[in-house]
């Protein structure tokens, strides 16, 4: 079951869109989290951790649920499938532990910044809580990791994609003797 050339290559852009947006959100969001963990100036602190509050629950978070819902699209409509070959199984995998891991980490840092944004948090409060270079570095990391399986596409089928190839070939080799 593939899709039309014109509906795969939309669903290929949305996808790509939400795929490079994510990337980009979470550089964006990299930036701010390297002005937390490195300035000491209150007032700037407090405004990373906002925008980055902004960032994750307005961009990422977003980005994330449509890479991954556009990414299974895809795999169920083209002829790579969703479970045929490890390239396309492990970037689900690692997309969907990025999703869980970025969930869990967005409820920190919403709160967080609900914190910064009260007025009577003092700077000492402010510049106290401690910034998320690691999951956002992870982040990052497990997003090139993906992209760059999808860019290669590295060979190698799973058991069950070897099945089904070899099922393909023997109906196909019975159409054609059939066929004479």
């Amino acid at each position: 079951m593939t899709m039309p050339p014109p509906i795969r290559k939309l669903v290929l852009a949305v996808h790509l869109s939400c795929s490079v947006g994510w990337l980009g959100a979470v550089v964006a969001y990299l930036v701010l989290d390297l002005t937390v963990a490195s300035s000491a100036d209150p007032v700037l602190v407090r405004a990373s951790w906002l925008a980055m509050g902004m960032v994750v629950s307005s961009a990422i978070v977003p980005l994330a649920f449509a890479s991954l819902l556009t990414g299974l699209v895809m795999s169920v409509g083209t002829k790579w499938g969703l479970l045929r070959h490890w390239w396309v199984l492990i970037s689900l995998m690692l997309t969907i532990v990025a999703t869980l891991v970025l969930l869990s980490e967005s409820g920190l840092v919403t709160r967080i910044a609900a914190i910064v944004a009260n007025p009577a948090t003092s700077d000492g409060e402010v510049i106290g809580f401690p910034p998320t270079l690691l999951h956002s570095v992870g982040g990052l990391v497990v997003l090139l990791v993906v992209q760059i399986l999808n860019v290669y596409k590295p060979q190698g089928m799973t058991p069950y994609g070897w099945r089904k190839q070899q099922e393909e070939r023997r109906r196909h080799e019975l159409r054609t003797a059939e066929a004479r």
